[in-house]
């Protein structure tokens, strides 16, 4: 059985990252993860800390919605695809460099994340399946 281990991180879109930036650090003591600062260029996410939360914050003119990330181990990665194929629920997969994500959203298009920091070990797995 697929499991999830814990809320990795959530998607917040805002009209201005570098304003959000310091609204959620002055008010609710995030700060920038420096490691993943390269991941805030463009429209990538400026990802900020707390603790064990995190929130991955993007810049964006357009109304969106949140998106919720589990994390999960490498095993639990591929099991998830396997439960997502096999209830009928379309998903892709991204390879951020860092860390894998599965993308999918609910019937009513909420969109969910889940990702794992076992980034080596299912690049590996990946590859064995492309070939």
């Amino acid at each position: 059985m697929a499991k999830l281990d814990r809320f990795d991180h959530i998607h917040i879109y805002v009209k201005d990252r570098k304003a959000a930036e310091v609204w959620y650090q002055q008010v609710l003591g995030f700060s920038a993860v420096e490691s993943l600062a390269f991941w805030a260029v463009g429209n990538g996410p400026l990802v900020l800390c707390h603790q064990e939360l995190h929130l991955a914050l993007f810049e964006s003119k357009v109304e969106k919605r949140t998106t919720v990330a589990f994390g999960v181990d490498g095993d639990n990665f591929f099991l998830w695809q396997q439960k997502l194929a096999a209830n009928e629920v379309a998903f892709t997969v991204s390879d951020h460099e860092v860390t894998w994500s599965i993308y999918f959203s609910d019937p009513d298009g909420n969109p969910f994340e889940i990702t794992s920091l076992d980034y080596e070990a299912i690049k590996v797995k990946m590859n064995q399946k492309v070939l």
